[in-house]
């Protein structure tokens, strides 16, 4: 006799539109509050909440409609789990950041960036700069957390606004990241699509040279004619106190070159982070023995156990600067494991919500309605870069926001004879390029959390990233750059198996 079914075996019914539309709608109206009540502090406890909540929203929906429970649950620790090598990434760059500003690592880059860079350029200096670091290294998250905290501490010294700042950070690291043939999200989104990594590369520069060249008028035509005073304080006395703080000199950047190098000979990111962040120790406890041992404190510690003991605090505490100056010293008082952890407890609530919205299949169905209204070429390529978007603000997580789409229009690409390398291309204009602007996404929590500077401040200034949807939105209703699939090609072609 066949046993009864268990309701883990039963299939749950199909979330309608106006069920997967609830959560969302819970999640933008608590959103606004959060923002609303708490302002500039809503990321440090707020949104997650909002988060939660908006998680419970969802999972009540799914056990509605016939799912457990358990299978809700499974399907947020799934979710949180797709996160957690970023929360690796995460934990190790606050490492790297107070070894490094107690080895006089980042104290340095600033000394010379100061004698270096003038005002005037500065903003489109740190665009250039960081999309060559970033085609390099293939990670916009590498950049960011190396030459990325050194650029706004000589923004802070300049007296420029961070947000601008930042926003030129992001848009250089995200316009090298996007074209580096290391880059993770610049292989998964051809593969999706079912393209070859070169074409794909190739076929964004339609989008992306456009986007970079506007991004680099914008940030010049600011630094010449925007105001510049600022209230840095004099520049001389900025270097007479980092000098006077810190043993400088070239020396001290080799953990920098190290990093770099280990990276583009494609050394997993978190490894050669930590390698990084124990350089900066070593080299804390050989050249900056003052400032470790003021670091420390009193203590009855032989000198070299003290030393020892400032390393280890470095790694996990935020180290505190004391330069006598005051600005400098609230630019250089960062770092540590603990300074992540409210990001990381962001990404977690991010990620629950995420995940209920896909294992439930409301994600799925917002995604399909969106697909249903997408008329003509320009209709889909539209289609495609909402929904990339979405899956950003909905499942917080650049990765689910290629794969997703990916999955969903690649079929329809085909049907509508687009090559495929249009698919490709519009799931990293949109998937990758719009995930840093978002607040509890991974890349928006992490880069926030990294620059020092909140998503809302930098997000009007990311000018490539804001860019590069748009352009692609414009190529699909014009037809511009937009490749058919020729007559009789079975894919091979555009899959990089015949010449396409």
């Amino acid at each position: 006799m066949d046993e009864e079914k268990t309701p883990e075996e039963k299939a749950p019914q199909k979330p309608t539109l106006l069920q997967s539309a609830i959560p969302v709608l819970f999640l933008i109206v608590l959103l606004a509050g959060s923002v609303a009540y708490f302002g500039g502090d809503s990321s440090y406890g707020p949104n997650q909440i909002v988060l939660i909540l908006s998680a419970m929203v969802g999972a009540i929906i799914a056990m509605r409609n016939g799912f457990t429970w358990r299978q809700v649950q499974d399907g947020m620790v799934h979710g949180v789990s797709l996160a957690m090598g970023a929360i690796f990434i995460l934990l190790v760059v606050g490492s790297l950041i107070g070894t490094w500003i107690m080895a006089g690592i980042v104290p340095t880059m600033i000394y010379y960036g100061l004698q270096v860079l003038s005002p005037k350029i500065f903003y489109a200096a740190c665009v250039i700069i960081c999309a060559l670091v970033a085609v390099a290294t293939g990670s916009s998250w590498t950049t960011a957390g190396t030459v990325g905290i050194a650029l706004v501490g000589i923004a802070q010294a300049f007296g420029l606004n961070p947000g601008i700042t930042a926003g030129a950070i992001i848009s250089g690291a995200y316009f090298g990241d996007k074209l580096s043939p290391l880059s993770d999200t610049t292989n998964l989104a051809p593969a999706m699509a079912g393209t070859d990594l070169f074409t794909h590369i190739r076929h964004m520069l339609w989008t992306t040279v456009p986007s970079i060249v506007i991004a680099l008028i914008l940030f010049t035509i600011i630094g010449f004619f925007g105001d510049v005073s600022g209230e840095g304080g004099s520049l001389e006395g900025m270097l007479a106190d980092l000098r006077g703080s810190f043993n400088i000199g070239w020396y001290l950047l080799l953990p920098v070159a190290a990093v770099l190098y280990m990276i583009f000979k494609k050394m997993p990111a978190f490894p050669a982070l930590l390698v990084g962040a124990l350089l900066g120790g070593v080299f804390a406890i050989i050249f900056q023995q003052d400032v470790v041992l003021g670091y420390v404190g009193e203590t009855s510690l032989p000198r070299f156990l003290a030393l020892l003991k400032g390393f280890w605090m470095s790694l996990f505490g935020t180290f505190t600067a004391s330069t006598g100056n005051p600005a400098l010293d609230e630019l250089l008082s960062r770092g540590g494991m603990e300074s992540m952890l409210n990001t990381i407890w962001l990404i977690v609530s991010a990620m629950m919500f995420g995940a209920v919205m896909e294992k439930s299949g409301m994600l799925q169905v917002l995604a399909s309605r969106i697909l249903s209204v997408a008329k003509g070429t320009g209709g889909l390529i539209v289609a495609t870069l909402a929904t990339s978007i979405g899956a950003n603000i909905i499942a917080s997580d650049q990765y689910i926001a290629i794969v997703v789409p990916g999955r969903m229009f690649r079929a329809e690409y085909q049907k509508r004879k687009l090559n495929p390398k249009n698919l490709s291309r519009a799931l990293e204009d949109a998937g990758t390029l719009t995930s840093p602007l978002i607040p509890w996404n991974t890349c928006g929590a992490y880069m926030s959390g990294v620059l020092g500077v909140a998503t809302f401040a930098y997000l009007p200034f990311a000018f490539f990233n804001l860019m590069n949807p748009f352009i692609s939105a414009i190529y699909g209703f014009t037809g511009f750059s937009i490749v058919p699939l020729e007559e009789g090609d079975d894919g091979l072609a555009a899959a990089g198996l015949e010449p396409a």
